[in-house]
């Protein structure tokens, strides 16, 4: 690619392949070259190599290899022209003009550097009347009351665009801005029925008393703007249409600004709007980007990965924020992401929450930000109740999807293994629908007729089925076994939970127990499985004492077990969040029920 003597050869030279792949992969010095995580596939153990003398990179893993610019082709997805115009760029060394190869080419070149001169114009006249001007004397005390320092608002270029309807489009006129130019850019709209006293008719600001946040691509250029509304107007929030420099799936604000932070954390927080990133930023997080409040696309996931695989996701705790919370992790799993999900409380999005409680605080809450499928079980458990088979049935549904976009098979297999348990069914059915989810990939699963039947079976279990027809069966022991039943509350989180719970409600009621009475007081999944149990015959069906403690006894072990697991939860939480006095209670609890178990056994 790169012929002796060639331009590109001396962008080669003068490029150091080090620090621009360090701009993609986060490397590590071993010996003379450099050590990283291959960015074209998935692994664990770095195998990716860069050496800074050949400069050269090769991964040992996949195979993959080549120069600083096959590197760039390959990450960028263009040509070898553009490779050699980003490196060169990135290298500080001017390229000799070049004439196009077609007068389209020539045309769209034109177009692009264009609108870019047109953009830093508009954001230099949209800073000059937040500062200059009375109307945005009122801006920036409104940005004052909400936490914005006079820093803060420089460093982010904030600007105002003024009430009168063509400010800007005169600054842009009186610099030589044509009207194929101002069409092409954005920045006005055209309206036939509109007069503005400029001579020409139709044409108008798009941005009218509005906060303006100037949006810049990965090389820090403004190639868009978004604008808050002041009051009523509607809409609230009015970004730049798409460009020929700006396409809103491509961007993600502050990346540019944020880059060296992500990579020094190797996390990134995903917020959704600018003055979110803006109070997360100023509260000492600099790793912070938003998706300018669109939906995440895959494009700004991948521009994401080339800095960090982690992320914490912090969208608003309303309908919609979760909505958008679920649509990321598709993607973000997807692409090999490990994710944490930050719940604020209630009424706070992280704006108000750093304006409110500041950075410190929402630092804290970082911290207790859970894993995503910590996240999910807990969005399912608030929907579905987890006692009923039929909520389970419809938690699986919600959560096989997410679980089947995680590439790694390991990793699937470990969740597949935690999510079994704390669902209580059967790990090898669940391991089968999510195979089937992964291999199809299907936006929303649907159990099989057999799983389903099989799920249903398998979620009670013999001891809770036995115990039942024992107290359906034998009216002489059945006091002795409800008293222990009701001591211990055995029965809590078991699949027939409701059924025992109106087993003893009976018979504080005095009333006789049986199947038919007790079936007009449960839910139709648990009287379905108590009528099959009552048809059920096999030898020795009234049960003895002995028997009823044994599966007494099986009860109140996976009682204690699923105790155990949430405990463990709450101890990783509280060593999360360095919570001392809660930890040391909780590890006492842990000995406690270990201790339990260990009677039981």
């Amino acid at each position: 690619m790169a012929e002796p003597g060639s331009i590109a050869e001396r962008v080669k030279q003068q490029a150091d392949i080090v620090r621009l792949v360090g701009d993609y992969v986060r490397l590590k010095k071993s010996g003379q070259n450099f050590l990283g995580l291959c960015p074209f596939h998935s692994e664990k153990t770095p195998s990716f190599a860069v050496h800074p003398v050949k400069q050269i990179y090769h991964c040992f893993g996949c195979g993959t290899g080549g120069d600083i610019f096959k590197f760039v082709m390959e990450m960028e997805r263009v040509d070898f022209p553009e490779a050699l115009r980003l490196v060169a760029e990135k290298a500080g060394v001017r390229l000799p003009e070049q004439r196009p190869r077609t007068p389209e080419e020539a045309k769209a070149t034109q177009l692009r550097t264009a609108l870019m001169e047109l953009n830093k114009v508009a954001a230099q006249f949209f800073v000059e009347q937040l500062q200059q001007t009375r109307e945005g004397k009122f801006v920036r005390d409104y940005l004052h009351d909400r936490g914005l320092t006079d820093e803060i608002i420089q460093t982010f270029g904030l600007g105002y665009a003024p009430g009168t309807g063509d400010a800007l489009l005169r600054r842009l006129r009186e610099r030589g801005a044509k009207q194929e130019i101002l069409e092409a850019s954005g920045l006005v709209n055209k309206d036939p029925s509109t007069s503005l006293g400029t001579g020409e008719r139709g044409f108008y600001d798009r941005f009218r008393r509005r906060v303006i946040f100037p949006i810049a691509n990965e090389s820090g250029r403004i190639v868009a703007f978004g604008g808050r509304a002041l009051g009523d107007d509607q809409p609230k929030y009015l970004n730049s249409p798409e460009t020929p420099v700006y396409s809103k799936s491509r961007v993600l604000y502050n990346l540019h600004r944020g880059r060296e932070a992500l990579r020094r954390l190797d996390y990134a927080i995903l917020v959704e709007g600018y003055l979110d990133c803006i109070a997360v930023f100023a509260g000492g997080l600099a790793n912070v980007v938003a998706s300018c409040g669109t939906s995440l696309t895959e494009l700004q996931v991948r521009l994401l990965a080339r800095s960090t695989k982690n992320v914490v996701v912090s969208f608003d705790p309303d309908t919609a924020g979760r909505a958008a919370t679920e649509r990321s992790l598709n993607l973000l799993l997807e692409q090999g992401f490990q994710v944490r999900v930050l719940s604020l409380p209630a009424g706070y999005d992280p704006d108000s929450f750093v304006r409110d409680k500041g950075g410190e605080a929402y630092r804290e809450e970082l911290k207790k930000s859970l894993p995503y499928l910590d996240y999910l079980v807990e969005r399912a458990r608030a929907e579905h109740d987890f006692r009923s088979q039929e909520g389970k049935i419809a938690a699986l549904n919600y959560l096989l999807p997410y679980l089947a976009r995680v590439p790694n098979k390991i990793r699937r297999a470990e969740w597949a293994t935690e999510l079994a348990a704390r669902l209580q069914i059967e790990e090898a059915l669940l391991r089968e629908e999510l195979r089937r989810a992964a291999t199809e990939r299907r936006g929303e699963m649907k159990l099989r007729p057999e799983h389903k039947q099989a799920l249903e079976a398998s979620a009670v279990k013999p001891a809770e089925r036995r115990l039942l027809q024992i107290l359906l069966e034998n009216e002489e022991i059945r006091a002795d076994v409800l008293k222990e039943l009701e001591d211990d509350a055995a029965h809590r989180g078991a699949s027939l939970e409701e059924t025992f719970n109106q087993v003893l409600a009976l018979a504080r009621a005095g009333e006789p127990l049986t199947v038919e009475r007790l079936a007009e007081t449960i839910g139709e999944g648990e009287r379905r499985r108590l009528f099959e149990m009552a048809f059920e015959s096999g030898p020795a069906v009234a049960g003895s004492l002995e028997e009823a403690r044994s599966c007494l006894a099986a009860m109140r072990r996976r009682k204690l077990e699923g105790e155990l697991r949430q405990l463990q939860s709450d101890i990783q939480e509280a060593e999360r969040a360095k919570q001392g006095d809660k930890l040391r209670e909780l590890l006492a609890r842990k000995q406690s029920l270990h201790k339990a178990l260990g009677e039981l056994s």
